[in-house]
């Protein structure tokens, strides 16, 4: 770890115990969106600054427009290679920190010309500038040496629209909505998404989307709320419409398809009950790495209220169906087709004090089942299907793609549990501190034992993980946060250095 991370490090921890601070939910996302007025009570006044930046974004009643900037600088250490020993990382253990500032930037329109009708179209770019030569940003191997060459300097990428929709609200005066092509879909409750929340994860968090047609019936005096959708989701950034500044890209890495039915219903006091059904199909041949597949996915989730004080979420998923993969990040040679029988839980328990700071613990615990090596026809890894993003750690999706062919995010033979606590002492500052014990269900194949990779030490326990995040909105425009994760590997792993995550992030939003 260089000193400037290590100081950012130091200050950040300074700060969250000088400063008794609060409140940050896990993983990357946007805040939830803020709460409409009590029924019968009017909206708070506007400053003429905010009255003013209202009336440009919506010059007219059926326009409304908006755009944000969000500025990361992060930092991190053998979460890829993870080691930087080249006997036991090879190509990539010499490229082993990764340092860059990300800017993305959005801006959005939505036209509602006539009543219940709504076209939405955003437009997104993220442009790094990478500071080490790092082995995320290496896109070739130098033929003289072999080895990876790590790119530093600027990488502007490619603009790109990642949101283009229509939405039909009461279609013909029923209780339905329609909305029909590239959207952002996130199952689940907020801040708990699992299996759909995105289509992309070749770009990080820089765009969500998926190119898909949904329908929401919304059945009001059953407390039932029913959602039907069709997925055609292409690995090519220019597949459906052209990137800006025509660089092609991979979103993902093999065409996919499928369909989603979720059923949530709330009939039952203080309890929701979802149920679901999730087909993916994946063809390969398009990306490295790709995997071809058909998968079928049934889960069910229950959250409630035990007492005013204690809350519980329990979900659970079986998949079956059959995948066909590459054995490494490209097309060939391809493992034959097996067939899928895989489970996944995840569970919280959350005991909050509804004190003055507003005090909160919970105890999380999530497991997903590993493909057992001893079963050669039979695949018993659970698939995070649509949902490949940092839902609870930034810095382990990119942890994974060394055991997972390359794919960053596709998380799989994971056991883990571990507490957690928040507190919200101030409106504009937030702190969490999480830790997990993390295993797998399938011990890691060493090079020495069974041909596997050298980076792996043959055991079961991954290590130790802690998370601790504090949050500052500076007003109502400006917020930002410092992240730190950090992982202390076990004997899943053939080195002990530690893994380690730190951000910074400014958003402005207009």
């Amino acid at each position: 770890m260089t000193n400037n991370a290590i100081k950012t490090a130091i200050a950040t921890m300074a700060l969250t115990v000088g400063l008794g601070v609060a409140h940050a939910q896990i993983g990357a996302l946007p805040p939830p969106p803020p709460k409409p007025p009590a029924p019968g009570q009017p909206a708070p006044k506007l400053t003429p600054t905010e009255q003013w930046i209202k009336d440009v974004k919506n010059p007219a009643p059926w326009v409304s427009w908006g755009a944000d900037v969000r500025v990361r600088n992060e930092y991190g250490d053998n979460l890829v290679s993870l080691t930087p020993n080249p006997a036991l990382g090879g190509v990539q253990a010499p490229l082993h920190e990764q340092d860059f500032i990300r800017f993305r930037e959005r801006v959005w329109v939505t036209l509602a010309p006539v009543k219940n009708f709504e076209f939405n179209t955003r437009v997104t770019a993220e442009p790094r500038q990478w500071m080490k030569p790092a082995f995320t940003s290496a896109y070739a191997q130098t033929p003289e040496s072999g080895t990876w060459r790590g790119k530093t300097g600027w990488d502007w990428t490619e603009g790109i629209i990642d949101i283009l929709n229509f939405k039909w609200k009461q279609v013909l005066g029923a209780p339905l909505t329609l909305t029909v092509g590239r959207q952002d879909i996130l199952m689940g409750d907020f801040y708990d998404w699992w299996l759909v929340s995105d289509g992309t994860p070749l770009d990080g968090s820089r765009t969500f989307f998926l190119d898909a047609a949904r329908v929401t019936l919304d059945l009001k005096e059953q407390k039932t709320t029913i959602d039907a959708m069709g997925i055609i989701q292409h690995a090519r950034n220019d597949s459906w419409l052209p990137p800006l500044n025509g660089l092609e890209k991979f979103v993902t890495e093999q065409n996919e398809s499928g369909a989603i039915l979720y059923v949530s219903n709330k009939s039952i006091k203080k309890t929701q009950i979802d149920a679901y059904f999730i087909y993916k199909n994946d063809i390969a041949k398009v990306a490295p790495g790709g995997d071809s597949a058909d998968i079928y996915t049934f889960g069910s989730k229950i959250t409630g209220d035990i007492t005013d004080h204690l809350r519980y979420s329990v979900e659970g998923a079986y998949q079956f169906g059959w995948k066909r993969y590459p054995l490494a990040a490209g097309p060939f040679p391809v493992v034959p087709s097996q067939d899928i029988s895989a489970f996944g839980v995840k569970n919280r328990l959350t005991y909050s004090l509804k004190d003055e700071l507003n005090n909160q613990f919970r105890f999380t615990h999530e497991f997903l089942s590993g493909d057992d090596p001893s079963t050669s026809g039979r695949n018993e890894g659970f698939d995070p299907l649509w949902g490949r993003w940092p839902r609870w750690s930034e810095l382990y999706i990119y942890s994974m793609p060394a055991e997972a062919r390359g794919r960053v995010a596709q998380i799989s033979n994971l056991h883990r549990f571990g507490p957690g606590w928040t507190i919200t002492p101030t409106k504009r500052m937030a702190f969490s501190l999480d830790y997990n014990a993390l295993f797998s269900d399938e011990r890691s194949r060493n090079a020495a034992l069974d041909g596997g990779s050298a980076a792996f030490g043959g055991g079961n326990f991954r290590g130790h993980y802690v998370q601790a995040v504090l949050k500052y909105k500076f007003s109502q425009r400006l917020s930002g946060h410092l992240w730190n994760e950090f992982v202390f590997p076990g004997n899943f792993y053939a080195d002990s250095k530690t893994f380690s995550f730190i951000r910074a992030e400014l958003l402005f939003t207009f």
